[in-house]
């Protein structure tokens, strides 16, 4: 395969073993693979990847060096809130739920119902949940404490009644 000098094998192996983005390590090493005079196949075996691939990354390193094999902007479906939306949900989670909402906490369902009731716009479970990550809070809850407990008799309660938790003997003999 015919590789152009953009870099040295070496400077090569080192940006294949530094970049962080998996995707582009690999297309990196199937560079420097073929630098090193591998075949197609033996680069194929080794990456994973087809023989078409492997030559498409080749022909686009050529074309323009590393940044070449950088990963391209892709469209998709574009999103149901606009970022302006999802910067007022957040200041509206971060502030909590107030006397009006029907709920205490928010839940996934109870921010996909906030959504529909404020935005007008009907997510899944799953996509609240992908929401949530994308705007950076995360779906876990804490565990609830009741407002009247007192955690001093908790842990008084834990150190004197182990005797009450423990699990019974791995091995019970029966009779023969």
């Amino acid at each position: 395969m015919n590789v152009i000098d953009h870099h040295s094998p070496d400077e090569l192996h080192d940006q294949y073993r530094q970049t962080p983005d998996a995707r582009l390590a690999r297309r990196i090493q199937a560079v420097w693979l073929a630098r090193q005079g591998r075949t197609c196949p033996q680069i194929r075996d080794i990456t994973g990847v087809s023989r078409r691939t492997i030559q498409q990354w080749i022909a686009r390193y050529n074309r323009g060096g590393i940044d070449e094999l950088l990963d391209k902007p892709r469209s998709g479906r574009p999103a149901l809130l606009s970022t302006e939306s999802e910067e007022r949900l957040a200041r509206r989670i971060e502030a909590g739920p107030t006397d009006a909402d029907s709920f205490s906490a928010f839940t996934g369902p109870a921010v996909g119902a906030l959504v529909e009731q404020e935005f007008g716009v009907l997510y899944s479970l799953r996509g609240i949940e992908r929401l949530l990550g994308r705007m950076g809070f995360s779906y876990l809850a804490p565990r609830p404490r009741h407002e009247e407990s007192d955690p001093q008799v908790q842990e008084a309660f834990k150190k004197t009644s182990r005797k009450g938790w423990l699990k019974s003997p791995p091995h019970i003999p029966t009779s023969e």
